[in-house]
């Protein structure tokens, strides 16, 4: 009689243990997966002239001085778009770095999906190197993918990245940073010769692959720029001293789609 009642419970375990799995399964098979999700809908996006009204815009897809050395597919205005959040973030910047003397100098904003797909096919057509000396001299194309300079999906396409510089209102130029938008290499780190996490120069220059380096000078203005941006909620990319996203993005899993353009009454 024991021995039955042990099996009998026995088998009631195994067969509860086998519907509280199913259950499991069952459940997390209905969860919502995250998923990136295109959409072509600008609604939330706002002009950064608009937002920051005394940033200077260079947007360098819109013209031919960019890496590929042609306008890229998606600029049909040189114009430049921020999720409401990323812009009401960007002029509180503005305003900090202009109590200092400088103004915000924007290269590129939110980037469409068709903006990417360009500079991946670009990526693939190696024979074409016509910009080679102003933005990649030390490196083979071969190796921009490898390398991930160049990727199919880009934080930019998100809408809450800017890519930005100072301008110094007292010389009326550009901050020298010791290098320029978009160069491909170990140069544009924010460590390149230095401590971002302490604003400390150094002067180690052993990952240039050609000993380029940047004065103690040129270190100190990229520090400006990144403790302006950090101080006020944006968080830095690790091989672009000018690239910087929303730490709270709110569309993190989302690739927007539309066209850089003029918004039509906003």
């Amino acid at each position: 009689m024991k021995y039955e009642i042990m099996k009998r419970t026995s088998w009631w375990s195994f067969a509860t243990f086998i519907i509280l799995c199913s259950a499991c399964a069952a459940s997390r098979n209905t969860q919502p997966s995250i998923a990136v999700s295109p959409t072509d809908d600008n609604s939330q996006f706002v002009s950064i002239s608009e937002a920051v009204p005394d940033a200077i815009l260079e947007i360098r897809y819109y013209s031919t001085y960019n890496f590929v050395g042609t306008r890229i597919d998606g600029y049909e205005a040189p114009t430049a778009l921020l999720t409401r959040q990323a812009a009401e973030a960007l002029r509180a910047v503005s305003d900090d770095v202009r109590r200092q003397g400088y103004r915000l100098k924007i290269y590129d904003a939110y980037r469409p999906q068709k903006a990417v797909d360009h500079f991946v096919r670009w990526a693939a057509d190696l024979p074409s190197t016509t910009m080679k000396p102003y933005f990649y001299a030390d490196l083979d194309k071969s190796v921009l993918f490898v390398q991930d300079y160049i990727a199919e999906k880009s934080g930019h396409t998100r809408g809450s990245t800017v890519d930005l510089t100072l301008f110094d209102m007292r010389t009326g130029k550009e901050l020298d940073m010791g290098g320029t938008f978009d160069w491909f290499g170990p140069e544009s780190h924010p460590d390149f010769c230095g401590n971002p996490e302490t604003g400390e120069y150094t002067g180690d220059n052993s990952k240039s692959p050609t000993d380029r380096s940047i004065t103690a000078e040129q270190f100190a203005h990229r520090m400006i720029l990144r403790r302006a941006m950090l101080a006020h909620g944006f968080k830095p990319l690790y091989s672009e001293w000018w690239h910087f996203t929303l730490k709270d993005e709110p569309y993190p899993d989302t690739y927007f789609t539309f066209p850089v353009r003029q918004l039509v009454g906003r």
